[in-house]
């Protein structure tokens, strides 16, 4: 099972700090709008998003059609498809998409620590 471009998604007080302070540390801005709270940063091939006010602890994001320059990829494995095999496989899920539906959705579930896992497909 393919989960899709990975990256960690942060949960920060103030994007403008949060950015200067990756941009420092050799990340630029690779998408999002700071106006909206979010961005999403580059470093080589390393992604981390910036969202302000909307997650309440950092996030593994995984992008399911999407590889790490976020171009689309022409197969990939589906969101409920992911959804699927996750719950044969027993584990429970936080939130789920309609199975019934295709095209953009997301799933999310906590690894055994409680670190929220978002599974997050955009098209």
């Amino acid at each position: 099972m393919d989960l899709g471009a990975f990256s960690v998604s942060l949960a920060v007080r103030d994007i403008a700090a949060s950015r200067a302070f990756y941009e420092k540390l050799g990340f630029s801005v690779f998408g999002g709008d700071q106006s909206q709270r979010w961005l999403i940063m580059r470093n080589g091939t390393t992604l981390i998003g910036l969202f302000q006010g909307m997650f309440e602890k950092n996030t593994l994001t995984f992008n399911p059609g999407w590889d790490s320059a976020a171009k689309e990829l022409p197969q990939f494995t589906d969101v409920r498809a992911i959804q699927q095999a996750l719950q044969a496989s027993g584990l429970a899920l936080d939130q789920q998409a309609d199975a019934s539906t295709s095209g953009p959705a997301f799933i999310a579930l906590a690894d055994p620590d409680g670190n929220p896992i978002l599974i997050d497909q955009h098209r």
